[in-house]
């Protein structure tokens, strides 16, 4: 079993090695040019961002830059829900990855016994929504959370709730723009900064009673 999960690992960082190559190597500018191709096709629009959604943890493309053109295509009112939904289904492709590789030992098993310290302070549900609130990137928190045990039900609706903030303001910024720029979500730098303050709040409880 042990030889198992070691090999379960080993192949996990492998696969991390890729990730990270293939997101160096891929910008979120090839998707940006097709977008703009397809804006007068919101069918045609919603297939590839499908597509785009499916793939961006494999490129470790941030969640906001998918949202932005999804906000640039199809406004703030239907966008929202758009980019809150793929960015949830997104995350899933990390956790249920790490799921796959947790083990006791080696590096994933220190990882996911730290996380698991966090979540038993925090409870599974807060400590997500924490999570996705803190200016941190998305696809290592769903990593963490994978490999932590964090249960499915609980990883879904803290990470659609925690990202609401920051879905909301790529999809405004998307909204507003005239041509496609990743630069413009840090011009709604208030909800930003209030998911911060929000995720210090849910914080502060559990780090209180951890420390006495």
């Amino acid at each position: 079993m042990a030889v198992r999960q070691h090999r379960r690992q080993l192949a996990g960082l492998a696969v991390l090695s890729v990730v990270v190559a293939a997101g160096l190597v891929v910008s979120p500018d090839l998707v940006y040019r097709q977008v703009e191709a397809v804006t007068d096709s919101p069918a045609l629009a919603a297939g590839a961002f499908l597509l785009v959604y499916l793939v961006r943890p494999v490129l470790a493309w941030p969640t906001s830059a998918v949202a932005l053109a999804v906000g640039y295509v199809y406004g703030p009112v239907v966008g929202f829900p758009v980019a809150l939904a793929g960015t949830t289904a997104s995350a899933c492709v990390p956790f249920l990855g790490a799921q796959y590789f947790r083990g006791d030992g080696g590096v994933a098993g220190r990882l996911g016994a730290s996380g698991e310290r966090f979540f038993d302070a925090t409870g599974d549900l807060r400590g997500m929504v924490a999570s996705r609130l803190a200016p941190a990137p998305s696809d290592p928190v769903s990593a963490a959370a994978g490999l932590s045990g964090v249960p499915l039900r609980a990883f879904v609706l803290g990470t659609a709730l925690g990202e609401v903030p920051w879905t909301a303001a790529a999809v405004l910024a998307g909204g507003s723009l005239e041509t496609l720029a990743a630069g413009s979500v840090g011009k709604n730098w208030w909800l930003v900064a209030a998911a911060a303050v929000v995720a210090l709040a849910l914080l502060v409880q559990p780090a209180r009673e951890a420390l006495t």
